[in-house]
């Protein structure tokens, strides 16, 4: 298993529309992708409202692959130029614990 952490800078105007795309974008992912996205959370920075955090895994690395091909994920790439002050920081990991993500 693979897992990927990006960091998001929110234009503070663009907030709620960065909102509703990064939750059709998670949702989407872990229903629609049989079974290749295992999960995908969106969290807030406590300290910076307009700072967010997508950790999300996959079986494999085809399942990214795989991600990247989906109409929610276009949807979430034509939003995030409108909405993010720069580009996303992204770090691809192994899952080492739990083995048996589900």
């Amino acid at each position: 298993m693979i897992a990927l952490f990006v960091s998001l800078k929110v234009k503070p105007d663009q907030r709620d529309r960065f909102l509703s795309a990064a939750e059709d974008d998670s949702i989407c992912s872990v229903r629609d992708e049989g079974g290749g996205c295992l999960r995908f959370d969106v969290y807030q920075d406590q300290q910076d409202e307009n700072r967010f955090f997508f950790h999300e895994v996959y079986r494999d690395a085809a399942a990214l692959d795989a991600h990247r091909t989906m109409p929610h994920f276009a949807r979430w790439s034509e939003a995030s130029r409108e909405v993010l002050v720069e580009p996303p920081s992204r770090e691809l990991v192994n899952v080492l614990f739990p083995r048996n993500y589900k």
